[in-house]
């Protein structure tokens, strides 16, 4: 009796059980998912996702998760769509939403200003180099990459000189990533991230070392804690994950205090859809 009454008290609670579950994980701690790509934040590092894995997924954007106030100044939202092929390559499109706005050198309607009616669009792609434990037992995965590699304009295509905070390469930069885990018995794997990024950009540079670490632990592997330097803030967070990795949930406090927050949706084409709590390759 008492059981079949603690059945009815979960069936009549359950969505409440299961969003206070989901904001106390968030609260005990985000991805590069806000960009569409694998890795920690803001922060890339050198992971990839499954081969032939789509990831399709949208943020809320504080406004201080964007490059610059000229073009957004307020909070928005992103979409993007992601896919890794050939093992070791994934490339990302990503649309974030713009509000028509006074003042920033484009010639906005009145009826627009403070309207989402336009977005910006780019590209970021990652190649990993070398996966983890690859040539040798302690090997870190090595991958190079970029983001808004060549919006830029006139000669800026060809020397990819994006410095002003124009029209374009809002979202630009380069970089070499390396990643290690390590697993610490009965309590959980730790995940060590070092990226230097570059870019030529004046209005928001992310030139330098950036540093990560992760922690999944043993008794919740769905639960991915992160904190995480850019080389610009420091910012914490977590992905959660649920159905098999199918589902994440984004969480980030950007240093430690801007709320940015979204979901993704993960799939394979090749049907292996039924992965177990090793989320990634390496």
């Amino acid at each position: 009796m008492k059981l079949l009454n603690l059945n009815k008290i979960i069936r009549k609670y359950r969505l409440g059980i299961i969003l206070t579950t989901l904001l106390f994980t968030c609260n005990l701690s985000k991805a590069q998912l806000t960009d569409g790509m694998t890795g920690l934040l803001h922060m890339v590092n050198a992971e990839v996702q499954k081969d032939a894995n789509v990831m399709l997924g949208g943020n809320f954007l504080d406004k201080h998760n964007l490059p610059n106030d000229k073009w957004w100044g307020y909070n928005t939202f992103n979409y993007y769509i992601s896919m890794t092929f050939l093992d070791r390559i994934e490339v990302s499109y990503i649309c974030t939403l713009v509000q028509g706005k006074p003042g920033n050198g484009y010639h906005w309607p009145e009826y627009t200003y403070g309207r989402f009616v336009n977005q910006d669009r780019h590209f970021a792609g990652k190649l990993q180099l070398v996966k983890e434990g690859e040539w040798w037992e302690h090997m870190p995965a090595i991958a190079v990459g970029g983001s808004d590699p060549t919006t830029g304009g006139s000669s800026d295509y060809l020397d990819m000189n994006v410095s002003g905070g124009g029209f374009n390469g809002f979202f630009n930069r380069w970089f070499v990533a390396m990643t290690k885990h390590f697993k610490v018995k009965r309590i959980g794997e730790f995940g060590v991230h070092a990226t230097y990024l570059y870019n030529k950009r004046t209005d928001y540079p992310l030139n330098g070392p950036a540093f990560g670490v992760n922690f999944r632990p043993e008794l919740h592997k769905n639960l991915n804690i992160i904190a995480e330097y850019d080389a610009k803030t420091i910012n914490v967070g977590a992905i959660y994950s649920l159905w098999a990795d199918h589902f994440n949930f984004i969480f980030e406090l950007q240093d430690g205090k801007y709320v940015s927050a979204g979901l993704a949706y993960k799939v394979n084409l090749k049907g292996g859809n039924r992965w177990n709590s090793k989320l990634f390759d390496y």
